[in-house]
């Protein structure tokens, strides 16, 4: 009779131990990061004469990934972290903005669109509340759960503009499907902000290798 229930407690406990990886996930939810002065961040580029700042800090480790429901790098997707600091006394504008990621082989990223990334990650089961695609529009096939759909809302930088003194974030998603060593030589190019008279500001260029070269050390 024992040695049954001891059987039985090593079948649960090794039940228990596969489970675990995957409960810890279902009850994981995501959370943005504090959104520091981007230049603070290793990778950034400042514009003393209109005092603008654009930082990148990508999300390339495991470590630093864990942040997040959805494994964007099973995916093929590199979540970067864009911060804009505006310490000027005039409001800049970002609606018009195009980010733009040039490798050091030459491939030009661009991040990937809300879209785009519920395809990616959308593989039904069996399990979890569901939210059905076409969702926000009927393009989009597949499902995705709630704790997903939230995250891709909630990450990606969506900020039409920056106040005085102050800074916005948000998740930029790069597709590197075959892309070898996306951010080592890379350079991350930003255009489109402009000043509160609507007069485009001389384009940022990042180089990643600020960030290699500080994650490195």
């Amino acid at each position: 009779m024992n040695r049954f229930r001891y059987s039985s407690f090593r079948t649960t406990f090794a039940a228990l131990l596969i489970l675990l990886p995957v409960l810890c996930l279902a009850a994981k939810d995501f959370s943005m990061p504090k959104i520091q002065p981007a230049a603070s961040y290793p990778a950034h580029d400042y514009h003393s004469k209109e005092k603008v700042t654009v930082a990148l800090d990508p999300y390339d480790t495991s470590a630093k990934a864990n942040i997040f429901v959805v494994p964007y790098h099973d995916e093929n997707l590199l979540p970067v972290l864009l911060v804009i600091t505006n310490d000027s006394d005039q409001p800049v504008e970002l609606s018009n903005i195009k980010p733009e990621l040039v490798t050091a082989d030459g491939d030009k990223l661009t991040p990937a669109g809300e879209d785009e990334i519920y395809r990616r990650i959308s593989h039904p089961t069996s399990s979890g509340a569901r939210v059905p695609l076409p969702f926000p529009t009927r393009r989009v096939k597949g499902t995705v759960n709630n704790k997903q759909f939230m995250e891709i809302e909630n990450a990606h930088f969506k900020a039409k503009a920056v106040e005085p003194l102050s800074s916005q974030g948000g998740f930029l998603f790069f597709d590197i499907t075959d892309v070898k060593n996306p951010l080592r030589g890379a350079h991350f190019y930003l255009t489109g902000v402009r000043d509160s008279s609507g007069n485009d500001l001389m384009y940022f260029e990042v180089p990643l290798e600020k960030y290699t070269n500080a994650a490195s050390h």
